[in-house]
This record gives C-alpha cells, sequence and structure tokens, in this order.
C-alpha cells in the first residue's frame, strides 16, 4: 500500500521509494508528484532579486549566475541615499580642519592608487616600520588591471591621464621584469648560508 490516509491527524503518508522491498521498480514512483508551491509574495525594496539567469560573457559562454540588475528606481534612490551620507561625512571632515576634497577620488588618484599596491606586491615599498612582501601574482593582475584601464578608456583620457598611465605602466612592467628575474636566479654562494664575507 503505497497511500494511507491518517484521518485523525489530517495528513498524507506517500511512500516515494523508486523500489519495492523485492527490488522491481515501483510503479507508483513513475508517477510525477507535484511539490506544493510557496504562496508568492510582494517584493519589498530591501530584497534583493534572486533571478539567476546566466549572463552571456560575450563569447558564447555564461558567467556564473547573477542576480538581475536594480531597477532604474532603485538606484535612484541608492544614489540619492549616497550623496547624503557623503554630505554627512564632507561636513564632519571639514569640522576636523581639513577639507574633503583631499579625499575625493578622480582618475588619477585611481591609477596611483593601482601603482601603489603594484610596488607594495612588487616588495619594493613597504609601510615604515614593516618588512616588503612580494605577492608576483597579486602585482602582475594589478599591472594587468592598469592595462585593461588602458585599453577601456583609450581615447577618453586628458593628455596629462594618459601620460601618467604610460608612464606608470612602463615603470611596472619594468619593475616586475627586474623581481621576477632575481626571483628566478639561483641564490649566490655563501649567501645561502649567510657566510658571505666572513
Amino acid at each position: 500500500m503505497a497511500e494511507k490516509k491518517h484521518e485523525s491527524s489530517g495528513f498524507t503518508v506517500t511512500d516515494r521509494r523508486l523500489f519495492t522491498s523485492d527490488g522491481d521498480p515501483r510503479m507508483e514512483s513513475s508517477e510525477a508528484v507535484e511539490e506544493p508551491k510557496p504562496a508568492p509574495s510582494e517584493p519589498t525594496a530591501s530584497v534583493a532579486k534572486t533571478d539567476t539567469s546566466p549572463i552571456d560573457a560575450g563569447d558564447g559562454t555564461a558567467l556564473r549566475d547573477m542576480p538581475l540588475p536594480p531597477t532604474a528606481a532603485e538606484q535612484d534612490a541608492q544614489a540619492a541615499a549616497y550623496r547624503q551620507s557623503s554630505k554627512e561625512v564632507d561636513s564632519k571632515v571639514e569640522l576636523s580642519g581639513r577639507s574633503s576634497k583631499e579625499f575625493e577620488v578622480n582618475f588619477e588618484r585611481f591609477m596611483a592608487s593601482l601603482y601603489m599596491t603594484a610596488m607594495l606586491q612588487l616588495g619594493l615599498m613597504h609601510e615604515q616600520g614593516g618588512q616588503p612582501r612580494i605577492d608576483i601574482i597579486g602585482a602582475r593582475q594589478t599591472i594587468d588591471t592598469l592595462s585593461l584601464l588602458g585599453e577601456k578608456t583609450k581615447g577618453n583620457l586628458t593628455p596629462a591621464e594618459e601620460g601618467f598611465l604610460q608612464n606608470s605602466l612602463y615603470e611596472l612592467r619594468m619593475a616586475y621584469v627586474e623581481v621576477t628575474n632575481a626571483l628566478a636566479r639561483p641564490p649566490q654562494a655563501g649567501q645561502a648560508t649567510g657566510t658571505a664575507g666572513r
């Protein structure tokens, strides 16, 4: 007996096993059992969209499942809230005696931050009192990010921005080659044991 109804408790027990106790396929298991669907609810502004349609990467492949982007109204509301919060932070900065203009991000400052990040990753700069740490993969990714920015912004940069970007890329690529060559060289005799000069 595949189904039993208990009148006293008001629920139904259904045997969904694919095989009988003798190992034979059950005929009832091939019937599709429809799962109860949750009642639709009204979406709220604070609930993120969960449509996970794959996004085409442009080369015929699908990127990982991503939620739909926010609507124009949601973007406008968020941008207004962001501007309001920024004004409040700016007023606190001004009260401390500093100008909020010092903290504004422009394209040159953004490129400069990537340049500094790459120099830190190459171990050519370090925090005061700290030891240099080399992250070759991270440095390469940061340099490639600057290169990608150069490609994507071609024709849209001022001469000063273009010059800064090209100089930064040149210096970072040269430094990358020097660091990777130094890491690839075998240690000199005596350096590994620390006995050089004795």
